[in-house]
């Protein structure tokens, strides 16, 4: 992805239209496949941020800041903006607005910059010059923002792409300090943190971290004693306020880019178990960002507005607090059709008008292209405020996400992934009953150049178009009259038990009557217990499993509050065991690696089987030694026996597509272990 994001031009005055393209042709379909799409309110996730629509501004796009732009982004609801460019963070200087080897377009300085980020409504979100900079001009750029000019610039990250100075082999982000380990990294994050809350103690201040499953995660270095992650994040720490993570995935054919959405809530998931892990206390203040992402393919066309909806939308709802498309413009590199439209291989927002070999040229500077109209899109979907709701399609070409609102409006967002069929959707409901009547209805198709508004359909009954995003906004059969949601619940859990707890709700017309505990199951709800205090033990749950709760309020006259934020936890292994298991991972690669098991105990006698389940279905067993393996769905067995008293060690190779999150729970011969 670094050819983009280093790419620089001089963009054109005047627009070339590019050839008229028709759309490509679709059989009607005298019956459209069917789907049932379940929206459970019960199920609370995160709560929508007002940062949490994001874009990239660069330094050498010449239409940073201008009305037209900035018009367009406030028209699509698009909340921060990031400055000054991807690896150019790491080669600006503010004060002089200049990038020592890259080039820099007149009209585009830090004021500019804000100028546009205020007419559109946004927020910026700042980079600051790690690879060639300093903390004192970090510091200055954060005083000269906040003191002197009064712009309240709340987020700075500290660099780009650092783990791309050639530590890892890849040499991409500038990087003038002599040791380019992520221990220099972290020392130097903590004397920017210094300096630029020495300035404002206001500042928000970001550490670059590897995204789990994407390179060099995973990956020890020459030198190092751990991962970039556990390193940036033992030593940072303290100091930062939230984590940089950049997602490009990896895919040949639009129905691969679709699917990888999928992998998101084990991504964060992997994120936050590792600032958990390393970051020391108060870990929890640590937000997550997600500055920088694309579609790997259909950049231009409606693959690509169907992925950002989608991981927009996934990883908000996961408690990201920013994401952030690349780019605003950057240039076609090659012509494609997709989807029946011509492609330019532009990772831009908006066209940039360049023409490529051959004569064909993009369409008239400024021009959306479809992954716009997929953010402007969520726009109409979630709002600050709202919570996100789970939401889930019994189909895997139908994408679905839900929100409810303050004032008690539901919105849904419905994606056809089919680029040739619609899809006939059945909308059910838990914990929400819609009013009668049309919904309001917000579309986006294939090809179009604007997205829709009409009121269609039913609450219950709604067709998507082929390669389409659909918003349904339902109103509630009765204004809400229960009490508020309870708190967020916290927990602590053993290999069999947990114990939930939360802040109490505040009530309604009525008295607060219980409190219900809900464990999500997929869009289903299952519950686990009620009380009237503020407390639940629960038993019989299953060593090393993760489990996502929520706590809903019920007052004396059976009104039920909206769901409370969630509550994820997994479930780990004895605190004592007649057998002690050591998983290591020995060596990675970022797409597999080597992993050992240490077993001792008395279990270790003769004949022995050693069993445990990955935690997600993208992880597979591809060989092992010391011992007989298998893999059985996500189960791996390993069998041997071993002489009396003796621990044993085992070794085996794996891939996985996806986060790698290692099992944490281990039995022999039917008996859970305990973690040596």
């Amino acid at each position: 992805m670094t050819a983009r994001r280093l790419r620089w031009a001089a963009w054109p005055v005047i627009a070339v239209l590019a050839a008229a393209v028709p759309a490509a042709g679709t059989a009607a379909a005298a019956d459209p496949p069917a789907a049932t799409v379940t929206v459970n309110a019960k199920a609370g996730l995160a709560t929508v941020p007002d940062t949490g629509i994001g874009i990239n501004h660069a330094v050498w796009d010449s239409q940073l800041g201008t009305d037209v732009v900035a018009d367009l982004y406030g028209a699509a609801g698009v909340r921060t903006m990031r400055y000054p460019g991807g690896s150019y963070g790491d080669i600006y200087h503010w004060k002089d607005n200049t990038a020592p080897g890259g080039y820099v377009a007149p009209n585009t300085d830090f004021d500019t910059f804000m100028g546009g980020v205020r007419r559109a409504g946004a927020q910026p979100i700042i980079i600051a010059n790690y690879g060639t900079g300093t903390p004192e001009e970090a510091a200055d750029w954060v005083r000269y923002a906040n003191v002197t000019k009064g712009y309240g610039v709340k987020y700075w990250e500290i660099g780009n792409e650092l783990y791309g100075n050639g530590h890892y082999g890849a040499n991409w982000e500038a990087d003038n300090h002599a040791d380019k380990s992520p221990t220099a990294y972290a020392n130097g994050v903590v004397a920017y943190a210094d300096a630029m809350k020495a300035a404002d103690p206001g500042v928000k201040i970001g550490a670059v971290l590897t995204t789990p499953a994407n390179w060099p995660d995973g990956i020890v270095g020459s030198g190092d004693t751990a991962t970039w992650n556990q390193t940036v994040l033992s030593i940072a720490g303290p100091h930062i306020d939230f984590v940089i993570l950049h997602w490009y995935p990896t895919g040949s054919t639009a129905a691969e880019a679709l699917a990888k959405p999928e992998q998101i809530t084990d991504m964060i998931y992997a994120a936050r178990e590792q600032i958990t892990r390393y970051a020391g206390a108060n870990a929890g203040r640590i937000g997550i960002s997600m500055t920088e992402t694309n579609t790997p393919v259909g950049m231009d066309t409606q693959p690509g507005a169907l992925f950002a909806a989608d991981t927009y939308s996934s990883l908000l709802e996961n408690g990201v607090f920013t994401v952030d498309w690349w780019d605003t413009h950057n240039g076609g590199t090659k012509l494609s059709t997709v989807a029946g439209y011509p492609d330019y291989g532009d990772s831009g927002l908006l066209s940039s008008a360049t023409c490529l070999d051959g004569g064909a040229c993009e369409p008239a500077l400024n021009t959306p292209f479809a992954p716009y109209y997929g953010l402007k899109m969520l726009s109409t979907f979630a709002h600050p405020g709202d919570q996100y709701v789970r939401a889930a399609a019994d189909d895997p070409l139908v994408g679905a996400h839900a929100a409810r609102r303050p004032n008690g409006d539901l919105a849904v967002l419905l994606l056809n992934k089919d680029p040739d069929q619609a899809r006939t959707v059945t909308l059910d409901y838990a914990g929400y009953t819609p009013a009668a009547g049309a919904p309001q209805v917000y579309t986006f198709t294939n090809g179009a150049t604007a997205v829709s508004s009409s009121a269609a359909g039913t609450s219950t009954s709604q067709t998507l178009p082929p390669y389409s995003l659909t918003t349904v906004v339902l109103h509630p059969a009765a204004a809400a009259a229960g009490p508020g949601a309870p708190g967020r619940p916290t927990g602590t859990a053993t290999d069999r038990t947990a114990t939930i707890s939360w802040p109490a709700a505040v009530p309604g017309a009525h008295p607060i009557a219980k409190y219900e505990v809900y464990r999500q199951v997929g869009a289903v709800s299952e519950q686990w217990g009620e009380t009237t205090g503020t407390s639940l033990d629960v038993g019989n749950l299953v060593p090393g499993s993760r489990y996502t709760v929520n706590v809903l309020a019920r007052d004396t006259a059976g009104n039920v509050s909206a769901a409370s934020l969630p509550l994820t936890f997994t479930t780990g292994a004895p605190a004592a065991s007649t057998c002690t298991v050591r998983m290591t991972d020995v060596t990675d690669w970022a797409s597999g690696f080597v992993g050992g098991i240490h077993v001792t105990g008395s279990g270790v006698v003769g004949d022995w089987t050693l069993t445990f389940s990955w935690p997600t279905a993208r992880q597979r067993l591809t060989g092992g030694w010391s011992g007989t393996w298998a893999q059985n769905g996500t189960t791996v067995t390993v069998s041997s026996s071993a002489p009396p008293a003796s621990g044993v060690d085992v070794g085996f190779t794996a891939d996985y597509s996806g986060p790698n999150i290692l099992p944490s729970a281990f039995t022999l011969n039917g008996v859970v272990c305990a973690l040596g």
